[in-house]
């Protein structure tokens, strides 16, 4: 039972994160509904949806209208400000990860391709195509230009569960430094038919380019996530000693991406 002096939607949100992270409901179970919860604590059903929301904006569960409260896998405590591979955000998000490879061949460099990798336009590169699968479901799709150099590094390797990071550092060319863009782009047919949704559905496209030591480009990526799978969450920091923020903006803590347990259909 709920005791006096703390707000009750509190102390029912305490209770639930509680079973929460002691496992009691794992990811992807139903959380009791809001009836349940009202009759089992003999609190207001507009107390148990305060408390819900809590936990929905803390990113613990995540709801369906008509359905109920989920459990959502655990937040991924990367991005956009540490450099990891996929294979590191899948297991922090606690995924199985798996890739396909589907196309892996040489090819002539576009002129976006050219300057992103920093040589001549039409000039021979590698192009790697991934499907890229979280407990055996799409998550995003990857495409990757490499000049020759890099690309012959992988030949042999077990791209399906090897990564270019795991490849090229474990031969002493290590990934230092990286650079993003991300943008808001409808899905081609090709990479709808990959990541099974609809062609034409908003995707999180992120341009990625990453180098080595001496600043020398590795590969250029375009990575196609689904936007029902994958958020990004920013934290930044403010000095409250200044009243005008500094020219370069305020410090970022983390800029993470969040995986998202596919919907329950209802």
């Amino acid at each position: 039972m709920l005791q006096p002096g703390r707000p009750r939607h509190q102390q029912l949100s305490d209770w639930l994160r509680e079973q929460i992270e002691q496992g009691v409901y794992k990811p992807q179970d139903r959380l009791p509904s809001e009836h349940e919860l009202s009759k089992r604590f003999g609190v207001s059903r507009i107390t148990v949806r305060r408390a819900l929301q809590t936990l929905e904006y803390e990113g613990l569960i995540y709801r369906c209208q008509g359905v109920g409260s989920f459990v959502r896998r655990p937040h991924i405590q990367q991005g956009l400000v540490r450099l990891t591979d996929f294979a590191e955000d899948m297991a922090r998000a606690g995924l199985e990860a798996r890739s396909k490879v589907v196309h892996f061949a040489p090819e002539d460099a576009t002129a976006e391709v050219a300057a992103r990798l920093e040589v001549p336009e039409g000039s021979t590169v590698v192009r790697l195509d991934r499907l890229r699968l979280g407990n055996g479901e799409p998550i995003a799709f990857d495409r990757t230009w490499l000049t020759p150099f890099y690309a012959q590094f992988l030949e042999g390797k077990d791209l399906e569960r090897e990564t270019i990071y795991g490849i090229l550092e474990a031969l002493d060319i290590p990934i230092v430094r990286g650079r993003y863009r991300i943008e808001a782009i409808n899905a081609t047919p090709e990479v709808a038919r990959w990541l099974e949704v609809p062609s034409g559905m908003a995707l999180l496209c992120i341009h990625r380019i990453s180098c080595t030591t001496g600043g020398k480009v590795v590969y250029y990526q375009q990575r196609y996530y689904r936007s029902d799978r994958v958020v990004y969450e920013l934290v930044l920091e403010r000095d409250s000693r200044h009243r005008i923020p500094p020219a370069e903006g305020m410090p970022l803590r983390e800029f993470e991406p969040v995986f998202q347990p596919p919907r329950k259909k209802s």
